[in-house]
């Protein structure tokens, strides 16, 4: 089937075979140059479209760019951003795989020999997608829906206004930025400089979804020295910091991780572990909806760190914590036209507004604290984060749709209604 906007999944496609990975333990800004090249490339792309002010800021790494308004009256500026960093995980050599007109309920091979498949029992989300197209991995590599599709799909939208001039809208502003999926890209975001009145993150999963509630979140790293000597003469001396950075794991909640919660239940995630006897450094992220169920979550840690320090001796295990974002339901609450013009704009589509919070962030959550209301739209991608993502070509064309629609809206001053029924 054909879709309606002829270059939103070449341009996917095309997006996401280029490796932007980020990564945690870098201190530059962006934090890895390969998303410098790849924020080049799209600036040099937007200005062939034909965006005005088309920049890369020094202050954050975003690119930006704005469409000029082509009202003869003046209406709220719209911002629409999305992130061009994929998650930790496997993202060099990424080759998608298109599934035509997807049954709704058969297993699909990611790679030849079928070691890694979608099933349906598995994902039950496969089952919404019959009669559709889906793009998958191989297996190998994620597939950087998250968020390669909103990326995609904003320029799609800029460039679909400007080769049909005869759909009014106001002025639209753009920002592609890095780095978000280790929770810095937006701390630095320059909201007086990009210059909307409200905006949206084009960074959700399925249909429907719209999102104004999200998690708080800190980071944490964990850093135990052990001693290291001879196994032969190890007694009363040795101090094995791997066993260490087991006993601190033991001491979280058991029943407070990712696979083991859901709704509104936070949870702790160690991400990633490196160790040997003499040091061992361990990575988590922690979230609560709340923002004191955060604060309790955090006290947890350092009593565990001030327990295993007065075991094994001052300084063995050393911490750095911070928060990086909180609940955007804080500033949205007082924001809520917002949320209604996209309800709006859902709605008027056909599409049943899911509005459950989100048990994640986005950009929108930091820039909704800097004083530019954000709350995220679907930009359809599934299972994100690893070899099991996928995205329907339909559900991007229907992010599109919204987009459009939510432009449509703001051109027509439907921007401050009540809540729509």
């Amino acid at each position: 089937m054909a879709l309606k906007y002829e270059k939103l999944i070449p341009r996917f496609l095309g997006y996401v075979k280029q490796n932007t990975r980020s990564d945690e333990y870098s201190d530059t800004i962006p934090s890895t140059e390969r998303q410098t090249v790849f924020l080049k490339k799209l600036a040099d792309e937007l200005n062939e479209i034909g965006l005005k002010d088309v920049k890369i800021r020094k202050v954050d790494s975003y690119l930006t760019a704005e469409l000029p308004s082509n009202l003869d009256h003046d209406v709220p500026v719209l911002g629409l951003i999305s992130h061009i960093d994929t998650a930790d995980f496997n993202s060099e050599n990424i080759q998608p795989q298109i599934v035509e007109n997807y049954d709704g309920k058969s297993i699909i091979k990611l790679d030849a020999a079928g070691k890694y498949v979608l099933d349906p029992v598995v994902f039950p989300s496969l089952k919404n997608y019959e009669g559709q197209t889906l793009i998958t991995t191989n297996g190998e590599t994620l597939l950087g829906s998250d968020d390669k599709s909103g990326v995609s799909e904003i320029i799609t939208t800029m460039e679909y206004l400007i080769s049909h001039p005869e759909i009014k809208h106001g002025k639209i502003k753009i920002g592609l930025g890095p780095d978000e999926e280790i929770g810095t890209g937006a701390k630095n975001f320059d909201v007086k400089d990009f210059g909307a009145d409200f905006a949206y993150t084009v960074d959700g999963g399925p249909v429907g979804q719209l999102e104004y509630e999200t998690f708080s979140a800190a980071g944490l790293k964990v850093h135990i020295t052990g001693k290291d000597v001879h196994p032969s003469g190890a007694k009363g001396i040795m101090v094995n910091s791997m066993l260490i950075a087991s006993e601190f794991q033991s001491m979280l909640p058991a029943d407070e991780v990712p696979e083991k919660t859901e709704g509104r239940e936070g949870f702790f995630l160690l991400c990633d572990e490196q160790g040997t006897i003499d040091h061992t450094d361990m990575s988590y992220i922690i979230r609560d909806f709340e923002r004191d169920g955060l604060e309790a979550r955090k006290n947890k840690v350092t009593e565990i760190v001030k327990k295993l320090n007065d075991k094994y001796g001052a300084d063995t295990v050393k911490i750095d914590m911070g928060d990086q974002y909180y609940n955007m339901y804080e500033i949205m609450k007082d924001h809520m036209e917002v949320v209604h013009i996209a309800e709006k704009a859902m709605k008027n589509l056909g599409i049943e507004p899911d509005e459950a919070p989100v048990r994640g962030g986005t950009d929108g959550s930091t820039i909704s604290f800097m004083g530019l209301p954000t709350p995220n739209l679907f930009a359809g991608g599934e299972n994100m984060h690893g070899r099991f993502e996928y995205v329907s070509e339909q559900a991007m064309e229907k992010a599109v749709d919204v987009i459009l629609e939510i432009i449509k809206l703001n051109s027509e001053n439907k921007w401050l209604f009540v809540k729509s029924s």
